[in-house]
C-alpha cells in the first residue's frame, strides 16, 4: 500500500466518522456556481438554473474492479472520478459536481485515504468539478468507492443513445484497446512478483498503455470540439465495456443495426504490438476489452465532410435497418462476423476469480 514502510501510520477510529470527512475534504474548493452548498451540511444544494440535470454513479469494488497490488492509491482516487464524468460527457453534458463515498476495512489507515483523496482532488481540478459530499464507512471486505457525479446541461444539446438512424455515420475518438493491454501487462508483472518478489516488473516502453489503464482520462473535451464543427451526433455512449458491447447499446436503444469495419478501428502501434507480443488479436482488446472512455457516437451523413480528416475522430461504420442486425466487416474481404457482447460483466467477471 505505502512504499515507505517504516511511516507513521494514522487509524481511522482516530478521527472518527465526521472526523475523517471533514479531514479529506477541507481543502476542495468550489468552482461552479451552480455549486450553493457544498460539503459541511446535511445536504448539498445545486441551483442548476434553468438547464437540466444529469446525473450518473458508480461503484468501484477491490478485487473485483481494481486489484491493490499494482494500482496506486492516488490514481484510484482519479480514475474513480474519471470513469464518472465520462458518463456525463457520453450525455454531451458539462460535469459540474461529485459526491463520494467510501467503505474501508481497519487495514487501511487514515494516510491511505488521503492518498485516494489526493487523486480525487487532482481530477476535480482537472475537469472543473466540486466535491459537495458523500459518506464513509465501516468494511469487512476491503475498500470500495461509489461516486455520483452530476452534470448541467441545455435541454436541448442533452445526446441520448437512442437517436440513431439508418445511414448515420459511426464515429469514435481517439483509439482503442489501450487500456485492455495495459491491465494485461500489469497482471503479467504482478504475477511474476508473487511468484518471486526479487524479480523486479518490466514496465519500461509501456508507458502509453499503462496510462490509458491507471490514468484514463473523460472526453469532456469532444463537445466543445464538435460545437466547433457545427455537428450535433444523433446518438452517443461512452467505451467502458468494449466497442462491440456500446454498439450493441446504441443499437438497441435506437432500433437501428451496425456495421462496423475492422480496417477502420482506431488502434495505437503499442497495443497492437504488445497484443501481438502476447499472443492476442489486437482487434479483439478494442472490440471486447473495454475502460478506454472514449465516446462513440453518430452522426447525420451530411455531416460526413466536417469530420472526415478530423485528427480526434475516426468513422468506423454506419447505422442500417434495425433488420440486418449488427456485424463487423472483416479487413479485406466483404465477411460479416456478427458482434457480440463480451466486454466487462463485473458479475460474471467477479464468479470467474
Amino acid at each position: 500500500m505505502f512504499e515507505d514502510k517504516s511511516q507513521e501510520l494514522t487509524p481511522i477510529s482516530k478521527l472518527g466518522e465526521f472526523g475523517l470527512i471533514k479531514h479529506l475534504t477541507e481543502h476542495f474548493p468550489l468552482s461552479n456556481e451552480s455549486t450553493e452548498l457544498g460539503v459541511g451540511d446535511d445536504a448539498a444544494v445545486i441551483n442548476p438554473g434553468n438547464k437540466k440535470v444529469v446525473l450518473t454513479t458508480d461503484v468501484l469494488a477491490e478485487g473485483v474492479h481494481f486489484n491493490l497490488g499494482y494500482v496506486p492509491l492516488k490514481h484510484l482516487g482519479y480514475k474513480a472520478v474519471v470513469v464518472n464524468l465520462s458518463d456525463i460527457a457520453a450525455m454531451n453534458a458539462v460535469p459540474t459536481q461529485i459526491l463520494v463515498s467510501l467503505a474501508v476495512s481497519s487495514r487501511f489507515p487514515v494516510e491511505a485515504l488521503e492518498e485516494i483523496y489526493s487523486g480525487i482532488q487532482a481530477a476535480c481540478t482537472r475537469y472543473k468539478v466540486d466535491l459537495i459530499g458523500g459518506d464513509t464507512t465501516s468494511s469487512n471486505s476491503g475498500l470500495v468507492m461509489s461516486i455520483t457525479a452530476v452534470g448541467i446541461e441545455n435541454e436541448e444539446n442533452i445526446i441520448k443513445r437512442s437517436g440513431a438512424k439508418p445511414n448515420d455515420l459511426l464515429v469514435v475518438s481517439g483509439d482503442l484497446g489501450g487500456a485492455y493491454m495495459g491491465l494485461q501487462i500489469l497482471e503479467r508483472e504482478h504475477a511474476v512478483f508473487l511468484a518471486n518478489p526479487n524479480m523486479q516488473p518490466e514496465m519500461e516502453g509501456y508507458d502509453y498503455i499503462l496510462e490509458r489503464q491507471l490514468k484514463p482520462e473523460a472526453r469532456t473535451d469532444v463537445k466543445a470540439i464538435l460545437e466547433e464543427l457545427d455537428i450535433k451526433p444523433t446518438s452517443m455512449i461512452d467505451i467502458s465495456d468494449g466497442l462491440a458491447s456500446e454498439i450493441l447499446h446504441l443499437s438497441d436503444q435506437s432500433k437501428a443495426g451496425f456495421r462496423l469495419y475492422e480496417e477502420k478501428i482506431p488502434m495505437d502501434s503499442l497495443t497492437i504490438s504488445t497484443a501481438d507480443e502476447m499472443n492476442l488479436n489486437p482487434v479483439m482488446t478494442a472490440l471486447s476489452g473495454g475502460e478506454d472512455y472514449e465516446l462513440l457516437f453518430t452522426i447525420s451523413p451530411n455531416d460526413f465532410d466536417k469530420i472526415k480528416n478530423h485528427p480526434d475522430f475516426t468513422i468506423i461504420g454506419h447505422a442500417v435497418d434495425s433488420e440486418e442486425g449488427n456485424y463487423m466487416v472483416a479487413r479485406g474481404s466483404n465477411q460479416l462476423v456478427p458482434l457480440t457482447a463480451q466486454g466487462w460483466d463485473a458479475f460474471l467477471n467477479s464468479q470467474q476469480k
